[in-house]
């Protein structure tokens, strides 16, 4: 049997169907306090810009992909369902958006490190390396 995921005791559905200030309850206390201010400074036009795009998006009438650099955008039950590609630094990186994301931000699911993955040591890494010939 599959457990239906619920956020806080609701469904998906509804949390979509909820306006921002009925969702801010429901978030913990750092992305309330963002979404509090979101009249001043949290929805500068980046942010403003992304939620216009998602809601292109959700229409159909967005063509290509949806890209952003904007790392600290909450993640809105409005988005769950799209791909959003964010910046990692060097690359955009593919977001999957799951009803599980709801409250936690984009740059989470961008890693914008790799694993080291070190080669063999250089010339000068140790006193035995001294008498390694070059060629």
């Amino acid at each position: 049997m599959v457990r239906e995921f619920k956020f806080k005791g609701y469904t998906p559905e509804q949390l979509q169907t909820l306006s921002i200030e009925n969702l801010l309850p429901l978030l913990n206390s750092r992305q309330r306090r963002s979404l509090d201010k979101r009249v001043s400074t949290y929805m500068n036009d980046d942010k403003r810009k992304l939620r216009e795009k998602v809601k292109l998006a959700r229409e159909g009438k967005l063509k290509g992909q949806l890209r952003t650099h904007v790392r600290d955008m909450i993640i809105l039950p409005d988005m769950v369902g799209l791909t959003i590609h964010v910046h990692n630094g060097k690359e955009f990186a593919q977001v999957a958006i799951k009803p599980e994301m709801i409250g936690h931000y984009l740059g989470e699911y961008a890693i914008t490190n790799k694993r080291v993955q070190h080669g063999a040591p250089g010339v000068g890494s140790s006193r035995s390396s001294l008498y390694v010939p070059l060629k």
